[in-house]
């Protein structure tokens, strides 16, 4: 769903120089890694499955735990391991589908639906991120020149997050069934509110043909699901207490994930189209020996500079595509200006930005 609208600091006078592609990188990050970019299918599903099923018994844990720091571990457990099964949303809009067979379903079947966070709403959208010609600019869903922004907007994008989990649930068990019903409504769901976006000026297609039909299925499976949780909490068969309990660890999923999502990109362009190599500077890789990016950056999103670079290469293999192009290439590559030592650093680099006069 897209985010509200952030103040912007005035332009900067002094123009940007244009970054050049630099050939020798591009060059070695298409041939090093040829034979890497087959999707590993018992790869894919064992980490999602396993991930899946311990969010959910770590959640249950949660909610019928007596002692306090038992709900306490047990939600932080629930929290990280729905939040890597749900980063596979990221992997179904670049694996073809072919490759891995009933991975959409499995998806949307053990999180899609039951987090309301289905497949749809990235499917056709991230992909406009990785247009060579609408990365940064007002046309890319994803982008928001956060470090050319006001101070405060910093944590409104993360703390606004936090609601996420209420907005789902509005989105899919009332304006889902009400925009059968109300004219005009359906089209503003579809364009408005229904896509991982956070430019606020995104509106996406309406989808059509089978697109529309297995949209219309996975979002009626969404609306019932919602419509019975609002339902359950109040005729009271779900307590208020373990209700608040899957809302926290919910919110927690999306404050992480939108963390992560500022950390991303250093949200440097102004809206001017950028060669893949600037694209690739303005991203970011936090890779190894930093530990903790593998719980706050999973499915391969520790990657994400080298992601751009190679988009279609699965998440298992980023890793070794990595080490390969730090075996080869110089150290005056810009391939190594793209990488980060952590989240505090990144987050302190962006702040600065927002910072300077302009």
């Amino acid at each position: 769903m897209t985010t509200t609208t952030f103040a912007r600091t005035s332009a900067s006078p002094t123009a940007r120089v244009p970054i050049a592609d630099d050939r020798a990188m591009l060059k070695a990050a298409a041939e090093l890694t040829r034979d890497l970019n087959a999707p590993r299918p018992s790869v894919y599903w064992a980490d999602f499955v396993a991930s899946a099923v311990l969010g959910y018994a770590a959640l249950g844990v949660a909610i019928v735990a007596g002692p306090l720091w038992l709900t306490l571990a047990a939600g932080v457990v629930a929290m990280l391991a729905l939040y890597r099964g749900m980063s596979f949303i990221h992997e179904l809009t670049h694996v073809k589908h072919s490759a891995l067979p009933g991975f959409r379903l499995g998806y949307n079947v053990l999180i899609g639906v039951p987090m309301l966070v289905p497949s749809f709403m990235y499917e056709g959208v991230h992909n406009l991120h990785h247009a060579r010609t609408r990365y940064g600019t007002s046309e890319d869903p994803e982008y928001l020149p956060l470090a050319l922004m006001k101070p405060w907007s910093l944590p409104l994008f993360v703390l606004i997050a936090a609601l996420a989990p209420v907005a789902l649930i509005l989105r899919y068990g009332v304006l889902s069934p009400l925009s059968l019903v109300v004219p005009g409504l359906r089209r503003a769901v579809v364009e408005r509110y229904s896509a991982l976006a956070i430019n606020p000026h995104f509106r996406r297609r309406m989808p059509e043909g089978e697109a529309a039909k297995q949209w219309n299925r996975i979002e009626t499976a969404c609306a019932v699901w919602a419509m019975s949780l609002i339902a359950l909490v109040a005729t009271g068969s779900i307590s208020p207490r373990a209700f608040a309990i899957m809302m926290i660890v919910a919110s927690a999923v999306a404050v992480v994930n939108q963390l992560r999502t500022l950390v991303a990109h250093l949200w440097e362009n102004d809206g001017e189209p950028m060669t893949v190599t600037a694209q690739y500077l303005d991203s970011v890789n936090v890779p190894p020996p930093a530990t903790l990016p593998a719980l706050w950056a999973p499915v391969g999103l520790r990657y994400h500079a080298l992601h751009h670079l190679l988009p279609g290469l699965p998440y298992h293999a980023l890793g070794e595509a990595h080490r390969r192009l730090s075996a080869v290439l110089d150290q005056d590559s810009p391939y190594y200006k793209a990488n980060y030592a952590g989240m505090p650093g990144l987050v302190a680099k962006i702040a600065r930005s927002t910072m300077l006069p302009r």
